[in-house]
């Protein structure tokens, strides 16, 4: 691809700073469209905030889903262009697009069938949170093919070392969002007044427009991605794409289902207690979506050197990448746990939301450091193309969650901390847990290669 950062030679620390930092852009970006939504949808109230939220569930569920065809791109990607092999990179890239497609679809249709069961799942008890949901959920449900196609373009790009070009697409998609947000919520410069529906149009308008865009530069690249090229379609890749991607999905969708029960749990406490959990959670995702900015770079800079065979640039990228991420992961403790009542009230301006909310900041604050060693680490292992291992940890230990927050929060008597101490602390055992495995399966087993390539 065109301007794409060459990620076997030069020096380590340049040219991951420079794939990683567009890769960031482009996280906050997607954090951004979630943070803004709730900004203006918190000034409408706390109900707004939880019929919101609770339909974000879904939407979360489904991005996880984009991981079957996303992280298999990924990977194959990478490491296509690390053995200079273009017929099977471009093979990963049509496979992973159809893939893609099929999902959105099969998730769109069955999203629209069940879409008032799924909220009745939570039990909300507030038929005018439920209603608003259930309104959210449909719009989000019908631009969900924009939602799945353009992580996989994001991705596709920056395996190709070209990061760059997904961070000013998705600007363009934010710029959008952010403009329109208030307009149709809020009904100005004579638009009718929406509501959360108005913020779900405009977040499903600004990803369309960013499909389209994504679809024209993948053209200007060289691409026909017509599915009828039948020349690139091939069942054995297919099988590996989801081979490599079903781990991580997996994972994901596991993460979103137990915080879906976690969420229900909550729903006990009343919408202040899901307010908090919902706009909480935006505000955590400043360390772990600039941790998954960082995996994702790994990911691409150890797939490119493990298909050339360069292991020393694999460990020194590995050390340089993880040195950055424990630098925010430290930043956000400080962050949450002494300046957490400030943060959270620019989202919600209640007193009993902002003085809970600063508790939940404070509790979550002390994982932020382990929860990016987890990220960066499990990005390391699927450059290697080993996704189960860190899947398997984090849904095996995301699971404890469950039994833990009942037991911390109703046994113990810590109520609702006690669920956010059960997320909290499953968050280091994750972080300490796949560090370890990554040095005993990782490390340890190709020490020799490493050394040889660091003798040379």
């Amino acid at each position: 691809m065109k301007k794409s950062i060459n990620l076997v030679s030069g020096n380590i620390l340049s040219t991951l700073f420079k794939l990683a930092v567009p890769i960031l852009g482009t996280s906050f970006i997607q954090m951004a469209y979630n943070m803004v939504d709730m900004i203006w949808v918190g000034r409408i109230g706390s109900n707004a905030v939880a019929a919101v939220g609770t339909a974000g569930f879904f939407t979360w569920f489904g991005t996880s889903l984009v991981f079957i065809s996303k992280i298999g791109a990924e990977i194959g990607v990478a490491q296509s262009i690390g053995k200079k092999n273009d017929k099977e990179k471009n093979k990963f890239i049509y496979n992973s697009l159809f893939i893609n497609i099929i999902i959105a679809i099969i998730y769109t249709i069955i999203l629209l069938i069940f879409r008032k069961s799924f909220i009745d799942f939570f039990k909300l008890g507030d038929l005018e949170i439920v209603n608003m949901s259930i309104n959210f959920l449909v719009i989000v449900s019908i631009g969900m093919i924009f939602s799945f196609l353009n992580p996989l373009f994001t991705g596709i790009f920056n395996a190709s070392g070209s990061s760059k070009i997904p961070f000013l697409i998705n600007t363009i998609g934010l710029v959008f969002n952010i403009v329109f947000d208030p307009i149709l919520i809020f009904g100005l410069f004579g638009f009718p007044k929406l509501g959360v529906e108005g913020a779900a149009i405009a977040t499903v308008s600004a990803q369309a427009i960013v499909t389209i865009i994504f679809i024209i530069s993948f053209v200007k690249n060289g691409y026909n991605l017509s599915l009828k090229n039948k020349k690139y379609l091939d069942k054995e890749v297919c099988f590996k794409i989801c081979k490599l991607g079903i781990p991580t999905a997996l994972q994901n969708c596991g993460f979103a289902f137990f915080a879906m029960i976690i969420g229900r749990i909550v729903a006990s406490w009343g919408p202040v207690a899901i307010a908090v959990q919902k706009v909480g959670s935006q505000i955590e995702a400043i360390s772990w979506m600039t941790a998954e900015g960082f995996a994702t770079a790994l990911t691409a800079f150890v797939g490119q050197n493990y298909g050339a065979n360069k292991w020393d640039r694999i460990l020194k990228g590995y050390k340089a990448t993880m040195i950055m991420a424990c630098t925010i992961g430290i930043f956000s403790t400080i962050l949450f746990v002494f300046f957490g009542e400030s943060i959270f009230s620019i989202f919600i301006p209640e007193e009993e939301a902002i003085l809970s909310g600063a508790i939940y900041l404070k509790i979550l604050g002390y994982s932020q450091l382990f929860m990016c060693i987890e990220i960066t680490t499990s990005g390391a292992f699927s450059g290697f193309g080993d996704t189960v291992t860190p899947s398997w940890v984090s849904i095996i230990l995301t699971g404890f969650r469950i039994p833990i927050a009942i037991f911390l929060s109703s046994i113990l008597a810590l109520g609702i901390n006690g669920v956010w101490w059960s997320i909290s602390g499953t968050s280091i055992v994750k972080g300490i847990l796949l560090l370890i495995l990554f040095i005993f399966m990782i490390i340890i087993p190709n020490r020799k290669k490493f050394q040889n390539a660091i003798d040379k």
